[in-house]
């Protein structure tokens, strides 16, 4: 029941703590953004798909976490999705910093930085270690 509990915490942090961030001063909320950013002055084009990427890959997380399975295969193979789709949002954010040019925190909040880091691999290691402890 751990690991559940611990997938569990990883898709409430992709279905609300990622949105939150994201909706905040730091990005869509904040005038400096470059227009690419912002496609339109309405929608933020990149946050808007991130948000989605994450709420999707919560709710696949949940899905497949209390998915009650007909057989231990079925139970390893839901298990195995729902590490993936519990660490691949993260996974992305840490890999994200390593592309040239990028910064996790811009110098008008403070940085540089990478504030988020322990977040992702937080709830990373949640979705991982949780769906390690249910197989």
């Amino acid at each position: 029941m751990l690991g559940r509990v611990l997938l569990t915490v990883d898709s409430l942090g992709l279905l609300l703590a990622a949105a939150i961030a994201d909706m905040g001063p730091t990005h869509m909320q904040n005038p400096n953004w470059p227009p690419h950013a912002k496609l339109l002055p309405s929608s933020l084009f990149h946050n808007a798909q991130t948000i989605s990427l994450s709420v999707i890959l919560g709710l696949a997380t949940l899905f497949y976490t209390w998915r009650k399975p007909l057989t231990p295969r079925l139970r390893r193979e839901y298990m195995g999705i729902s590490a993936f789709t519990g660490s691949i949002y993260w996974l992305a954010g840490l890999a994200a910093i390593l592309f040239p040019g990028t910064a996790g925190l811009d110098p008008e909040f403070g940085g540089p930085g990478f504030p988020q880091a322990p977040v992702f691999v937080g709830l990373g290691r949640c979705g991982l270690v949780g769906s390690w402890l249910e197989s």
